[in-house]
């Protein structure tokens, strides 16, 4: 799905040439529904008439990441990241030495005040104890390439200190850019390392790999659909066969959420896949689990019950038009999706608009007609699941917000089960979120309050199931 969660990796693109007075560092704090505050900090420097940026996440130890470009007209500060789709729009006020402003990110916005000066009280990442401390395991730094598309992809692979494993298990990240570690940085956990060290503990190798064009891939993360990562998992599991070491390793994928529909894709053309596990993966269309996941998060955040439904009503409408046009250009669909925004937002309360004006909130579905999205909403899991024939454990917590457990794992049971495959297990874990943390809403500000990564009884099921096959 495309995750609420999505890593806060910041690139700033802002625009113009404003006065001296920009250039600093500025300070602000985004209050996230549901008592969650992420600090941010960004180093504007100018050189001549041109100006460059740096951005600090404090509560997530990122300090230092680099933006392409810094510009500023007039008052107007614009900070933008088209890659993962957001942007802080703000004026720079003189007087007071601050930049008053909205930061968005896909259908979300939240005021953001930048403060120049540095703030009285210092923020300490929190700790998370499962990630490791030590490496009783071979590492190893790796590339490989994706032929179809020409780019490379960088990742890990670890291997029992023995080196006798039997089976070797490749990780598809979620939705969103992602390192090889699955990094959340805006909540500080990295699933994938604690899962991959897991693993590797019980004699079971694993590559986990950067997503193209993030950390040290090649590829153009922005332009690429569900498909072209497929594309790039298979890419890692004709990796593993080209390696003489690897080739009589068992092959497993394992995905969650979103690489829990890719998973399937890439087992049912590929008939070498020995086992496949679905972390959280979609088991319905994608346009009835969207609908599932934005009530549900509508209802955590408090918002009313007749909000909800309007929402959801004109929700189905936008995805209903995208999936059934995919011929539409760019341009056009645009235009239709924005026509049909205009005319449902105008008959919505204004309570329903947070402070919103309709012009803001349409300008932001630049974010459903990316390629990625319009095959993403199109998508059917069942398309590929009856085709998979290999053994599958399909994992789900029951406070998962965004992937519904019960709707989800009884539509993977029910495509393996029309596809003739009897060789599955499906597990619904009581009290775990989407990230498979023990939890008690299930709701995404819940994320980052959390010490714990991944619960141990996630941990233990799958590798237990997969040293049993």
């Amino acid at each position: 799905m495309k995750k609420i969660i999505t890593s806060f990796i910041f690139i700033l693109l802002t625009y113009g040439a404003f006065a001296q007075g920009i250039a600093g560092d500025w300070y602000g704090t985004l209050n996230i529904p549901g008592g969650t505050t992420l600090h941010v900090v960004f180093h504007i420097t100018k050189s001549g008439e041109t100006y460059s940026a740096t951005f600090d996440s404090p509560d997530q130890g990122a300090r230092g990441l680099a933006t392409d470009k810094t510009t500023v007209t007039g008052n107007q500060v614009t900070i933008e990241a088209a890659q993962f789709n957001f942007k802080y729009m703000g004026d720079y006020k003189p007087d007071s030495n601050k930049i008053t402003g909205t930061f968005t990110q896909g259908g979300g916005s939240l005021p953001l005040i930048l403060t120049s000066g540095k703030p009285s009280t210092a923020v300490v990442p929190s700790a998370r104890p499962q990630d490791p401390k030590d490496f009783p395991y071979k590492q190893e730094e790796i590339i490989f390439t994706n032929p179809k598309a020409g780019n490379k992809l960088a990742g890990t692979l670890t291997m029992p200190a023995d080196g006798k494993a039997t089976k070797i298990l490749v990780l598809i990240t979620g939705s969103g850019p992602q390192n090889r570690n699955e990094e959340i940085i805006q909540f500080n956990h990295r699933p994938f390392l604690v899962w991959s060290d897991w693993l590797t503990r019980q004699g079971i190798a694993v590559l986990r790999y950067d997503d193209r064009g993030i950390g040290q891939s090649t590829g153009d993360f922005k332009t690429a659909t569900s498909a072209d990562f497929a594309d790039d998992a298979e890419a890692a599991v004709n990796y593993i066969r080209s390696r003489s070491d690897l080739k009589g390793l068992s092959i497993g994928l394992m995905g969650h959420s979103e690489g829990g529909m890719i998973a399937p894709i890439v087992a049912s053309r590929d008939k070498a896949i020995k086992f496949i596990i679905l972390l959280a993966g979609p088991g319905v269309p994608i346009e009835q689990l969207m609908l599932k996941q934005v009530a549900d998060q509508m209802r955590l955040s408090g918002a009313p019950g007749e909000a909800i439904l309007r929402s959801a009503a004109t929700n189905k409408k936008v995805y209903k038009l995208i999936s059934q046009n995919p011929s539409l250009s760019t341009a056009q669909l645009k235009q239709q999706v924005d026509t049909l925004m205009y005319r449902e937002l105008r008959g919505y309360p204004k309570a329903d608009l947070q402070n919103q004006s309709i012009d803001a909130i349409v300008k932001q579905s630049s974010a459903l007609i990316s390629p990625w999205y319009r095959y993403f909403i199109a998508f059917n899991p069942a398309d590929y699941l009856t085709k998979v024939k290999c053994p599958v454990l399909a994992l789900d917590g029951t406070l998962d917000m965004q992937v519904n457990s019960d709707a989800n794992l009884a539509g993977i049971k029910a495509s393996l089960e029309k596809g003739g495959n009897r060789h599955f297990q499906i597990v619904s874990l009581p009290g775990l979120n989407h990230l498979f943390q023990k939890a008690t809403t299930g709701s995404v500000a819940e994320y980052a309050q959390i010490p714990e990564t991944v619960d141990p009884a996630a941990l233990q099921k799958v590798s237990a199931w997969i040293n049993q096959r």
